[in-house]
């Protein structure tokens, strides 16, 4: 009975250990880089402070590869706006976090099925508001306001550059909700900032954006981008391969755009994507009774008539993201969960549990993508066919609205 008692302890022992030692791994917090040389360049946040990022050094086999993260967090579209977004962490480094986290993508351990746990992983913290395409010399000493954001983006590049990523067998940038949309914009760029003997893809992670009309008639979203572009002088930084035939609003869409891009890339999205309902279907200024209240933040209480528009979304989404192309280079992860930004937490991007589509969660679907190991170009069936979703409920706003 000792004997047992005693092996039941050394493996109670050897459990705590191991699960001591996974929470450090998974939880262990990254410091915080600030580029303080980003200054003289006049790349710097929306309230004149230098830019930032945090970085988990590569080890082993990764020590030459680099993952390139950039954080979301929406736009503000005026200066009242982008002067209370100044005074947060996604406008000022003053504000960040000395220290964060490294979660889903980023994460080292829960990257082994994707061969990214041990690259050097950077999460670019977003402080311009603009997805890193604005550029205003002139600042008003009434507020001063930055609009820099396209300082920013060579200018951190640069810094990592550097620090090691010149010498880069694999690098690859990504980015979730806002930074999927810069994942987008930056994509080519980032290819061509990287040594050209490096193989290099991006990954954009509900970024697709797309210019439809909301439940009123009105095309909200594509006002609204075009007040960001204006505020922040956005128009000279988007491919002039877009905005030499359209309005610059409209390439800030990536269904303007994404046609357009050399460089491989690969789209992760929820064809319910549960922020583009919320903000783009139905943004609440055309809901003033709250009669999508309930719908918006769980789709299980939606009615059958809130599903059949949804529905209508979901077919607005796809004809929207056929402009990508039909190129072997670009992947496809399109699944039918009511969901936002899916590779930045562990549960969806690789737990036992996590969303499958045609048997593969997006760890997965991502490393055979970037490794060549097969395409991955899948759109799931209409909801609610998928049983394996984490449809997002939502208690408390935890992405901006518009």
């Amino acid at each position: 009975m000792r004997r047992m008692a005693g092996t039941r302890l050394i493996q109670w022992l050897f459990l705590l250990v191991w699960a001591l030692v996974m929470l450090k791994t998974e939880g262990a917090n990254v410091s915080i880089t600030i580029v303080e040389d980003a200054v003289a360049k006049g790349a710097v946040c929306l309230d004149g402070s230098p830019p930032a990022y945090h970085w988990d050094k590569g080890f082993g086999a990764g020590i030459n590869n680099w993952l390139v993260h950039i954080e979301g967090g929406g736009w503000c579209n005026n200066v009242t706006l982008c002067l209370n977004r100044s005074e947060t962490r996604l406008g000022s480094s003053k504000h960040m976090d000395k220290a964060v986290a490294f979660t889903g993508i980023l994460s080292r351990n829960l990257s082994k099925i994707s061969r990214l746990y041990n690259w050097n992983r950077i999460k670019i913290r977003y402080c311009d508001g603009a997805s890193f395409t604005g550029d205003v010399e002139a600042v008003d000493p009434a507020t001063n306001l930055h609009f820099r954001g396209a300082r920013i983006w060579p200018a951190v590049i640069e810094d990592l550059l550097s620090k090691g990523m010149k010498d880069a067998k694999n690098a690859f940038l990504s980015g979730s909700s806002a930074g999927g949309l810069a994942s987008i914009l930056h994509c080519d760029s980032f290819r061509a900032l990287i040594p050209s003997g490096a193989k290099v893809k991006c990954l954009s992670d509900a970024g697709y954006f797309i210019n439809v009309k909301d439940i009123s008639g009105a095309r909200h979203i594509e006002e609204f981008y075009s007040q960001v572009v204006a505020t922040h002088g956005s128009a000279k930084n988007l491919p002039s391969s877009c905005t030499s035939k359209i309005k610059p609003e409209l390439c800030f869409f990536p269904q303007n755009v994404a046609h357009e891009i050399k460089t491989p890339i690969i789209f992760v999205n929820a064809a319910y994507d549960s922020w583009q309902i919320k903000n783009i279907l139905v943004p609440t200024i055309v809901d003033p009774h709250g009669t999508w209240h309930n719908c918006r933040r769980n789709i299980k209480k939606c009615s059958d008539d809130q599903i059949q528009t949804m529905q209508g979304f979901r077919l607005d989404f796809l004809k929207a993201l056929e402009n990508t192309g039909n190129s072997s280079s670009k992947g496809l992860f399109i699944d039918s969960c009511y969901d936002h930004c899916q590779t930045e937490l562990q549960e969806t991007w690789l737990f036992d549990d996590s969303p499958l589509l045609a048997k593969t969660t997006i760890a997965k679907a991502v490393g055979d993508w970037y490794y060549d190991r097969r395409p991955f170009q899948k759109i799931d069936c209409p909801y609610p066919c998928n049983p394996t979703c984490h449809n997002l409920v939502t208690v408390l706003q935890e992405h901006p609205e518009l």
